[in-house]
């Protein structure tokens, strides 16, 4: 650092400045600072650093999976974030194993990382969370929660109940009243009742007969679920439309409506929540209600970086943000 302030003509902590990300540096002092450490080759130690900041520049992120394609998204957009900043993600995934959930929750708050996220709330047990990250006074931001979110801390999160409103009143507005459900129950059982909701506002009750739970969010148990309900349960002859929690689910249910040789939309409207990459690509395009993920991701991330940087801890404060429905060709008017 020391032969890159030399060879710019500015102070270490200049160097250090630009190394870091900050805005305090001028552009022309940073042209300057980047084409010495281009030229010298330099690269900052970064066991070094941590050892005299005290800091690691790792954020720590707990996410049930990347295999889900809204998750990966979410971890994409934090990690953009933080290179931005100079600082390094640190990922560990749940996979449904809440035995595996406390032990990233523990090694992860024993100061390996300056803060840390979570997103999802199956996995980890809430009442198990202040006592490791207290003793460390660790930033500590949820996101993505989705079931009863805890007013103890900062939660940036979508309001779930409100995408299942809209999915709902799409397909109301559209003159479905015959829709059966396929739904990550009970994970999901909040988008369930924004859909009720919605129909209920035009005096339309949702039977519980017409619900049905798919064990995964995937497109496989999506198939699945539907092959059960549409085939067996609830024939598609009386269905107009099929709400879908998630769109994976949605794409799995689309595939069995052409098995049994009907047509989305003009026999079945299928629409479902997410707004994944796959959804505008599906035959036909999937309606769909768009979480704000990369919104989320910013918000959430904004806060554990302000946290570090003053020192301060993250107010418990939850910021709900507003989806949106997204009309594709999966869904149309009903001819019932």
């Amino acid at each position: 650092m020391a032969d890159v302030a030399k060879r710019a003509g500015v102070t270490k902590q200049t160097v250090s400045n630009v190394v870091r990300g900050r805005s305090v540096v001028g552009p022309e002092t940073r042209a300057r600072v980047e084409a010495a450490i281009e030229a010298l080759g330099y690269t900052p130690n970064l066991v070094a650093r941590g050892l005299a900041t005290g800091t690691t520049m790792t954020v720590g992120f707990i996410v049930p999976t990347v295999a889900n394609p809204f998750y990966s998204e979410v971890v994409e957009e934090v990690e953009t974030l933080l290179e931005e900043r100079g600082y390094h993600l640190l990922l560990a995934t749940t996979r449904g194993d809440q035995a595996r959930a406390r032990r990233h929750l523990a090694t992860l708050s024993d100061r390996s990382v300056d803060a840390l996220l979570v997103a999802g709330d199956t996995n980890l047990d809430l009442a198990e969370m202040p006592s490791p990250l207290g003793k460390a006074s660790l930033p500590l931001v949820l996101c993505a929660w989705e079931i009863d979110p805890p007013a103890t801390l900062p939660v940036v999160t979508i309001d779930y109940e409100k995408a299942g409103y809209l999915a709902g009143r799409h397909l109301r507005d559209l003159g479905h009243r015959n829709a059966v459900v396929i739904a990550d129950l009970p994970a999901h059982r909040i988008r369930v009742d924004g859909l009720r909701r919605a129909f209920a506002e035009d005096g339309i009750e949702l039977p519980a007969e017409t619900v049905f739970t798919a064990p995964s969010a995937t497109p496989q148990s999506g198939y699945e679920a539907a092959v059960r309900t549409l085939r067996d349960l609830h024939p598609l002859g009386r269905t107009t439309a099929v709400f879908t929690s998630t769109d994976a689910i949605a794409l799995g249910v689309m595939e069995v409506v052409r098995h049994y040789g009907l047509r989305v939309p003009e026999d079945v409207s299928v629409i479902g929540i997410d707004d994944i990459p796959q959804a505008a690509h599906a035959h036909p395009s999937l309606s769909t209600v768009a979480l704000p993920k990369r919104r989320m991701a910013q918000e959430a991330t904004g806060l554990l970086i302000r946290a570090i940087t003053e020192g301060q801890p993250v107010a418990p404060v939850l910021t709900l943000l507003v989806p949106e429905v997204l009309r594709r060709a999966s869904t149309a008017q009903s001819s019932a």
